[in-house]
């Protein structure tokens, strides 16, 4: 008797796709500026969960300092992550500009709440090296 295969509830399945992509991704304040306490830590989480849900991503998980946010994307291949960015960072900063005037202009920001640039850094599954491993295992002799 073989074992039962069970699927993996990790890796999402399209039309035509299986797929397991996640993404690290970090956004400054501009300026570096420390703005965020709990509560807008907070705000900032529901609102950038409302944007993944629009782009049919999922957001894993969120966390965060004065300066500077962390998330952990899981999003699909049709997904390009520039323009997920590019909305999480626009949404993001209307709504907590909108919402903490007072504490965004005194701290300087202005019309600009976030650092114009980000890191992004693919994540999860076997580390590189397995994968190299793997590849070159693969090689059948001609």
């Amino acid at each position: 008797m073989s074992p039962r295969w069970e699927p993996n509830p990790d890796i999402r399945t399209g039309r035509h796709v299986a797929y397991h992509l996640h993404a690290h991704l970090v956004f400054v304040t501009r300026y570096r500026r420390g703005i965020f306490d709990d509560a807008m830590l907070k705000r900032c989480e529901e609102i950038m969960r409302e944007v993944c849900g629009k782009f049919e991503t999922e957001l894993r998980e969120f966390n965060g300092e004065a300066d500077h946010v962390h998330l952990l994307v899981h999003y699909p291949p049709k997904v390009a992550l520039s323009k997920l960015i590019n909305s999480l960072k626009g949404v993001s900063s209307r709504y907590l500009r909108a919402e903490y005037t007072g504490r965004i202009n005194r701290n300087g920001l202005g019309s600009v709440f976030w650092s114009r640039s980000y890191f992004a850094g693919s994540c999860g599954g076997a580390p590189l090296t397995v994968i190299k491993q793997y590849i070159e295992g693969q090689k059948q002799p001609i």
